[in-house]
């Protein structure tokens, strides 16, 4: 435990004990941060020197232009959550499914998925499912829990869906691509919208009451007509996902560039709906300079915990903790999604990405785990900090929206059958790592047993008898002139000869 002093413990706890206080995160980090300087330039852990690297360390934050994505794809995110993009993907689909017992249910799963990768925010995704599907699932029927813990839950699959911000932050972190991150992602994301749609199937099975179809006049026919008004709500958004998203897959563009891509394909979808305005893109600037900020400011308070917390060996004092847990890697990986599980209770996804994950990365590196496997688990698991209390924000977003007569222990309980299926996914990528790293580039298999080589003979000369360039044999006999077609080395014995 103090096998490097007992500065490094004590920083963590200072860092907790602060936090707990109700102190703001990135104050916290940085407060913490300097007072532990001060003790590490005192008691000689190193020297004033070693503080020269903040600043650097800020600048180089604020010049980072993978961080610039997070601004372009929060914006793009506002604009889409206003342009009524949602109200027509949910009204289209609720209707194509209404027919079959939990049709409202599928369509909130489909659309939250779709949502997810063209908003890339779990508040935009909450609050448009809940405010258009809510009541109407309430008028016809369906279980207040189940209908409000598979809105929740829809909501929270854009944090593992790409353009997920946290995959850019974690990505930042751990060193790696933004674009290996989102092909990682793709994996889980797909295990997670089927493990919510057997659930749907399997409860309209077992409890059909609780989840029934909608009546012949309020889903309609199943006409041309209906088929056409989905696909002319789907089809806009595929153009954008692939605006933003195939871009960055094929290589044409930086997650950066992609984000101002889709911040125009964005406004564009806004201006066919009509809804495009000045009012509208000041409401998204606003939210945008409001996320942008707090990030900002947590990874600068981050920063300046981190640099003294490895100046303090605290780094090499998490590695010698974790990497003598048993099981190898995947008893570390079973024990550090416990750890940010019960951590998720009390910090917000940005603060674990920002805290825990740089002290966490060395030792699975370390394990021989691969980070992008490692980053992208750790994303599934932080989508359980949005599910359970007591800072579940997707039920804060819930709870603001929904009607008096739901009651919150409802929503809360409701909760808990999606928070189990999260924690499925997250043991299912444990043990199953080609979920994850299938869609990654594979570098090219070399077998070195198989490896063999052969140097070509010279001249005249058989087998792998290296030419001997004119130069005097070993055993001190003159050498041949013109062998091997060379002309012989002169004889520097003898004064030159000048002349033909």
């Amino acid at each position: 435990m103090f096998a490097y002093g007992i500065l490094p413990p004590l920083m963590f706890v200072g860092m907790i004990i602060f936090m707990l206080y109700g102190f703001p995160v990135a104050f916290s980090l940085a407060t913490v941060g300097l007072l532990f300087g001060v003790i590490g330039i005192f008691t000689e852990h190193f020297s004033p020197a070693f503080m020269q690297a903040l600043p650097l360390r800020i600048f180089g934050i604020i010049s980072n232009d993978l961080l610039l994505a997070i601004p372009f794809f929060t914006f793009m995110g506002a604009i889409l959550e206003r342009c009524g993009l949602a109200e027509d993907l949910l009204e289209g689909t609720g209707k194509l499914f209404g027919a079959v017992p939990g049709g409202l249910a599928y369509a909130v799963i489909l659309v939250g998925a779709i949502l997810g990768a063209i908003t890339g925010t779990v508040a935009a995704s909450v609050i448009t499912m809940g405010v258009i599907s809510l009541p109407i699932m309430l008028k016809y029927g369906y279980n207040p829990r189940l209908a409000t813990g598979v809105i929740a839950a829809s909501g929270t699959i854009t944090q593992v869906i790409p353009p997920s911000l946290v995959l850019i932050v974690l990505a930042d972190q751990l060193g790696k691509s933004v674009g290996d991150m989102y092909l990682g992602a793709i994996g889980p994301s797909i295990l997670q919208v089927t493990i919510f749609l057997l659930f749907i199937f399997v409860m309209s099975k077992l409890r059909p009451k609780d989840l029934p179809a909608l009546p012949p006049e309020a889903r309609g026919e199943l006409n041309r007509a209906l088929v056409f008004r989905v696909l002319a709500g789907m089809v806009p958004s595929i153009v954008l996902i692939f605006l933003v998203l195939g871009t960055i897959f094929m290589g044409l563009a930086t997650p950066t560039e992609a984000g101002a891509l889709g911040v125009v394909g964005a406004m564009a979808l806004a201006a066919a709906h009509r809804r495009l305005s000045w009012d509208l893109i000041k409401q998204g600037m606003h939210s945008t300079m409001h996320i942008t900020s707090m990030v900002v400011f947590i990874l600068v308070g981050a920063t300046c915990f981190s640099l003294v917390f490895q100046g303090m060996d605290g780094s090499l004092w998490i590695e010698h903790m974790l990497s003598g847990i048993p099981g190898g890697p995947i008893g570390f990986l079973i024990f550090v999604n416990i750890f940010i599980f019960f951590l998720a209770f009390f910090l917000d996804f940005f603060e674990i990405a920002f805290i825990v994950v740089p002290m966490l990365a060395p030792v699975a590196q370390a394990l021989g785990i691969d980070l992008i496997w490692f980053g992208v688990l750790i994303c599934i698991n932080m989508q359980t900090s949005f599910m359970h209390p007591p800072f579940g924000f997707a039920l804060f977003y819930l709870r603001s929206i929904a009607p008096r007569s739901v009651k919150t222990s409802d929503i809360y309980m409701g909760a808990i059958p999606w928070l189990g299926m999260q924690l499925i996914l997250v043991a299912i990528v444990i043990f199953w790592p080609e979920s994850v790293t299938y869609w990654l580039d594979k570098a090219p298999q070399v077998d070195l047993n198989t490896i063999k080589i052969e140097v070509p003979a010279f001249g005249n000369q058989g087998g792998n008898t290296m030419p001997n360039f004119g130069l005097p044999p070993m055993d001190g006999a003159p050498a041949q002139p013109g062998g091997n077609g060379l002309p012989g080395m002169p004889n520097l014995n003898e004064p030159p000869k000048i002349g033909p």
